[in-house]
Parts: structure tokens; C-alpha cells; sequence
């Protein structure tokens, strides 16, 4: 097999984003949409891929990292100036070089291996992708000859009426030989009226050589969509939440709204869960088989176990057990775990707290910053207390703990084994185990009281 290259397009700054964001960073499904273009390149089986940045250069190689090498376009004079910025690390190469942009997110690594294939099955020094649109206003046409290969590219402006009826489109994704494609970028002009210098040139000087030209119609014309204003990032967004969503329902999930469920591309879902309407999976995150999710539930980078539900609630970068109850309306922040068993009702808040087997907290709580241990009760309205106006204290609730309704544990505290704390406490010191804390203000009545205020009104 020959050597395989990849150079990423991605120097454009995207003004018709009108947005202080640089264009390939804008996200698609939760991802920048360069991000997704490098994990389908990556995916195809490349010696080496080389990334063109230019505006906002540092903020792309901060978000790609060593996943790729990099070229710097410092001025966008075309396509063709693009990939020639990649001279120094691949010119002289043996191999096949993809030349793909870095906006059209959709693409995916069969399509790419399939455009190679045939590449090599033509023996052609270039091979472009295409595409069948019925509507193909404003993309260059392929024209093909009897056998099938292509004769030349013809823009829309300079179609005659036979031209334009013609579908099968210019994608703007090439296949070349390496060897050919740098020789050939050396005799670009840019004589048109951009003054730039244009890839399809590359195509137009290897016919006129007497090399073989090659096209490739992918199956899905909408893996070829490429954003270059919010109204496309939006149908980029439709379309790849449809393509992650369908996915998982094939994989025994069931989604009840597919068009209001966004799911991103890294999460895993198991059999049997059921995904209602308005919920965001975002992230590296991980749910079990048989769980029930949603509606309006958010999840980011967490584990969440089997046989779970979670309702109207967020989960932040926490690790979720089996056979758990949240919500709704709760929310785990980052740093959380919450054990197997354990019941986290509607509008409490866990931060940075871990959670034992069967404990419950099931109304207006604020647990942050403790340890709980098993078969702990949390009544309703209580609070750990942590911090101290400079720093954050630990609240230690050991197994078996009653804790009572709107009770404050004032940390650092540690609530022994089995013990009891009354409810309307405010808790300051250690409590024994097996110990009952009353920590409030014993009653007093005053008879006659009202009558004295009223009296004075």
C-alpha cells in the first residue's frame, strides 16, 4: 500500500461566521469542526497529516495539539497557496496526498479510504471527490468523458445550458499523487480577478500533461457540506446529531425525540436505556444499559451506571452508580460520585462529595465538599457547611447517619456511625457514634404575646 498524506485546509478566517471565533473552531455536536475533520483523517490511516492554520493559528494547534504537524499560510492568496505551504514536509515523497478542508465536518474516513481506493484502482495522478446535487447552483460541474474519467471542471458563471444540467458537483476534496501535485502547484497562476491561486488549477495542468484525472462520487452528498455561515454550521449541526443518534437507536437505544436529543460523538449508551426528549450528552460520557434519562437532563463527562434514572437534572465530570434515583431538578457538579442504590431528590446540589450505597438526600439539600458513607439519610433543607469565606472544609458523615430536616454541619465535622442529629441543628463539633446532637435553642413560648403587639399597632 502507498504511502498516505493528509493536508488539512484550515487558514481561512471565515468572515461570513461574523464572529470573533475562528472559523474551524466553531463547534459542531459539542466539537470544533476541525477537530472532527482530523479524527475521520486519522481514522483513514495517514503517514503523516500536515494542518494549514493561519488566522487564529495558535488558538487551532492549542485545540489539535500533536495530533497533527503544522504549516502557517501567513496570508490567504488561495487553495493552491494553501497546500503549498506543506512543501517542506512532503515535497519528494512517494505516496497519495488527500487534500481535504477543514470546514466540512461531516466527512467521514470511509469516504476518504473509498476516494483513495479508487485513486489507485485508476492508476490516476488525481482523483476528485464529487457529488450528486439537485440543485447545484454556484458548484463547478464534472464533466466526464466515455470511460467515465473526468475532461475537465466547469464553473458555474462559465457553464453553457448543457453544462449546468449536469449534477455530479466539485466537492473541493482531492486525491493526488504527492510526486505530481507539488510539481504541478509550481505552475499555478494567479492571473483571475481574486489575483489568488486556485487548486482546481492543479487539476486543469495535469490534463494538459496528458495524466489520468479521476472522479469519485461519494453516497452521501451531505458529508461534503461545508460551513461557511451559521445557516450551514446549523445544518451541519442537524445533520451530524441524526448521523450520532441514529447510530446509538441501532445499537439498541431508544431515543424518543431523535430531533430534540443531542448526543455527542464520544459518548457510549448501552442497551435498553431510554433517552427522553431535550437531553444533552455532551463530552466523553458513558451510560448504562436500562437506565432512563431525561427529559431536559444534561450530562458532561461522567459515568453513569445501569438500571439508573435521571430526571430534569445535570451531571457534571462525576461517576454515577446503578440502580440510582436523581432528580428532578438536582444537579452533580464536578468531582461528585454517587454510589450504587443512593436517592438524590429534586433540588439538591452535590459538589465535590462522594456518596455511599442507599444514602438519600431527596429535597432542597446542599451537600459539597463531604464524604458520605451508606444507609445515610439526609433530611430536607440541610446543609454541609464549607466554607469559611477563604477556604473549603470537609464534612465527614460516617455510615448509618440520621442527619434531620434543615440542619447545618459546619465543617471541618465528622458525624460518627449510627448517629442521630436533630432536626434545625447547627452542627460545630464532632459527633460520636451512635450519639443523638441537639444543636439548637431549646423553646420558649410567650403567652400573650400577639395580643401586646397588636395592642401597639
Amino acid at each position: 500500500m502507498s504511502n498516505r498524506y493528509a493536508v488539512i485546509l484550515a487558514a481561512g478566517q471565515g468572515t461570513r461566521m461574523k464572529s470573533k471565533l475562528y472559523k474551524v473552531l466553531h463547534p459542531v455536536c459539542g466539537k470544533p469542526m476541525v477537530e472532527h475533520v482530523l479524527e475521520q483523517v486519522k481514522h483513514a490511516n495517514m503517514n503523516k497529516i500536515v494542518t494549514v492554520v493561519g488566522h487564529g493559528a495558535e488558538l487551532v494547534q492549542a485545540q489539535l495539539g500533536d495530533r497533527s504537524e503544522f504549516v502557517l499560510q501567513a496570508e490567504q492568496l488561495g487553495t493552491a497557496h494553501a497546500v503549498m505551504q506543506a512543501k517542506d514536509r512532503l515535497q519528494n515523497k512517494d505516496g497519495i496526498t488527500l487534500v481535504v478542508c477543514g470546514d466540512t465536518p461531516l466527512i467521514t474516513a470511509e469516504t476518504m479510504s473509498s476516494l483513495i481506493q479508487h485513486h489507485e484502482e485508476q492508476q490516476a495522478k488525481a482523483t476528485i471527490l464529487t457529488a450528486h446535487q439537485e440543485k447545484p447552483d454556484g458548484y463547478g460541474r464534472i464533466i466526464r468523458d466515455e470511460n467515465g474519467l473526468v475532461k475537465r471542471i466547469v464553473e458555474h458563471k462559465d457553464a453553457n445550458e448543457s453544462e449546468r444540467s449536469v449534477k455530479e458537483v466539485n466537492t473541493g476534496t482531492y486525491c493526488f499523487d504527492n510526486r505530481a501535485l507539488f510539481k504541478a502547484l509550481e505552475n499555478v497562476s494567479n492571473d483571475n480577478v481574486q489575483g489568488e491561486y486556485y487548486l482546481p488549477d492543479v487539476i486543469e495542468i495535469l490534463q494538459t500533461e496528458g495524466e489520468t484525472i479521476g472522479a469519485f462520487q461519494t453516497a452521501e452528498a451531505s458529508e461534503t457540506l461545508g460551513v461557511n455561515d451559521r445557516v450551514a454550521l446549523s445544518q451541519a449541526e442537524g445533520l451530524m446529531r441524526a448521523r450520532i443518534n441514529e447510530k446509538h437507536m441501532r445499537s439498541g437505544v431508544s431515543i424518543i425525540d431523535p430531533d430534540n436529543t443531542y448526543i455527542s460523538n464520544e459518548a457510549v449508551i448501552g442497551r435498553d436505556t431510554v433517552i427522553y426528549p431535550g437531553t444533552v450528552i455532551l463530552g466523553e460520557t458513558t451510560i448504562g444499559e436500562d437506565c432512563v434519562v431525561g427529559p431536559g437532563s444534561e450530562f458532561k463527562d461522567s459515568t453513569i451506571g445501569d438500571r439508573t434514572s435521571i430526571k430534569q437534572s445535570v451531571v457534571h465530570d462525576s461517576a454515577v452508580g446503578s440502580d440510582v434515583t436523581i432528580g428532578p431538578f438536582a444537579h452533580i457538579r464536578p468531582q461528585s460520585s454517587i454510589g450504587d442504590e443512593v436517592k438524590i431528590g429534586n433540588f439538591v446540589e452535590i459538589k465535590k462529595a462522594s456518596f455511599g450505597k442507599a444514602s438519600k438526600a431527596s429535597h432542597l439539600s446542599y451537600i459539597g465538599d463531604a464524604e458520605v458513607g451508606s444507609d445515610v439519610n439526609i433530611g430536607c433543607g440541610s446543609i454541609t457547611v464549607n466554607y469559611d469565606g477563604k477556604k473549603k472544609h470537609l464534612t465527614t458523615i460516617e455510615d448509618n447517619v440520621f442527619v434531620g430536616c434543615n440542619s447545618n454541619l459546619v465543617a471541618p465535622v465528622k458525624i460518627g456511625k449510627g448517629a442521630y442529629v436533630a432536626a434545625g441543628s447547627t452542627i460545630t463539633k464532632d459527633v460520636p457514634g451512635e450519639a443523638l446532637s441537639i444543636a439548637r435553642a431549646r423553646q420558649e413560648n410567650k403567652e400573650g404575646y400577639a395580643g401586646k403587639i397588636h395592642s401597639k399597632n
